[in-house]
This record gives C-alpha cells, sequence and structure tokens, in this order.
C-alpha cells in the first residue's frame, strides 16, 4: 500500500512539474511580449540598463546544482510571492498614470499578475505534496520602496520585468530538475529505479 502512496506522490508530482514548465513557458512569452509593450508605451530605450531593483529577487543562483527540491521550491514560491506584489503595485501605478488610456498596456500587466499569482499557488501545491506546507504570505512582502519619480518608477518595473522573465526560465529549469529522481531532485528513486 505505501508502494502505490508512493508512486502516486510520484506521479502527482511529475504532473504538477509538468504543467509548472508549462505554465512557465507561457508566462515568459507573455512576459516577454509584456516587455516589449511596456518600454513602448513608457518611452524607454530597450537596451536601457537597469541596476538591482529593491526588492526584485534575483534569478541568478550560486551553486544551483547543490539545491534541494524542496530549496528550489521555497525560493521559487519567494520570488513569485515578490512579484505578485510588484505586479500589483506597478497596475496601480499604470492606472494612476495613465488611467485608461492607456488599457492595452494595464490588460497586459493584469494577465501576468494572474499568471504570476496561478504559478504561487502552484507551487504551494508542490510544497504540500513534499509533506511541507508553504511558509507564510508575510515574510514575502517587498518593502515599501521609497518615493520614486516617474522615471525611476518606470524603470523599476522595467527591473521587476526583466527579472521575472529570467525566473520563468529558473522556474522551468528547477521544476525540469524535480522530475528527475536522484540527488538535488528531491525526488526518491523509485524502487524499480533503485540498484
Amino acid at each position: 500500500m505505501a508502494a502505490a502512496d508512493s508512486a502516486s506522490a510520484t506521479l502527482r508530482r511529475r504532473d504538477l512539474c509538468s504543467r509548472g514548465i508549462r505554465l512557465a513557458g507561457k508566462m515568459r512569452s507573455d512576459v516577454v511580449d509584456l516587455l516589449d509593450t511596456y518600454v513602448e508605451r513608457q518611452g524607454l530605450d530597450a537596451s536601457a540598463s537597469v541596476a538591482a531593483v529593491e526588492g526584485v529577487p534575483v534569478a541568478a543562483v550560486e551553486r544551483w546544482d547543490e539545491q534541494t527540491g524542496t530549496q528550489r521550491l521555497l525560493e521559487n514560491l519567494a520570488a513569485y510571492r515578490a512579484f505578485r506584489a510588484l505586479l500589483a503595485q506597478m497596475l496601480e501605478e499604470q492606472q494612476e498614470q495613465l488611467g485608461e488610456a492607456d488599457a492595452t498596456l494595464g490588460r497586459a500587466l493584469a494577465a501576468v499578475l494572474l499568471q504570476v499569482s496561478a504559478f504561487t499557488y502552484h507551487l504551494e501545491e508542490l510544497l504540500r505534496l513534499e509533506n511541507r506546507g508553504p511558509p507564510g504570505e508575510e515574510a514575502a512582502v517587498p518593502p515599501m520602496p521609497p518615493p520614486l519619480s516617474l522615471f525611476e518608477r518606470k524603470l523599476r518595473g522595467l527591473g521587476v520585468l526583466r527579472e521575472l522573465a529570467q525566473w520563468a526560465v529558473r522556474s522551468a529549469r528547477d521544476l525540469r530538475q524535480l522530475t528527475k529522481p536522484g540527488p538535488g531532485s528531491g525526488v526518491a528513486p523509485s524502487p524499480a529505479e533503485s540498484p
């Protein structure tokens, strides 16, 4: 019976990871499209250099291959919770700045925010499957940035979207790693795969 439960959990995990990989791919595609629209509508140069933005989690990680599956999920969850708050703030600022004058940008931001929320929920489900509930929300809220000029807010938004695109790539990579049996995946090999 325990073997059947284990096999069922493994299949459920692989299914969740596969769906998560597809969600991350779709999200990245939509974020890249949003980046193009954002740069155009905000009057920015696509090659503008943006310094690290406070509250924006960085996708790059040292020793990625040494992380456990749970570490990967927890880092992804913290990042997407932060992105959810940052995108909501961007959407609010965009609506205040442009009102209904630029509904296209507002709809695109809202659509990506919805995808980030869905992906966050997806990661929470994977953590529950690991018999580890997701950490509370309060730790995930990024600090409120100091008052920024309009141009600084535009650059911050550009930085948020660029980093979100990188996270979508990392998330797909992390979820692919989770589907592999062995060390660093968080998945124990099934009895048929054991030596």
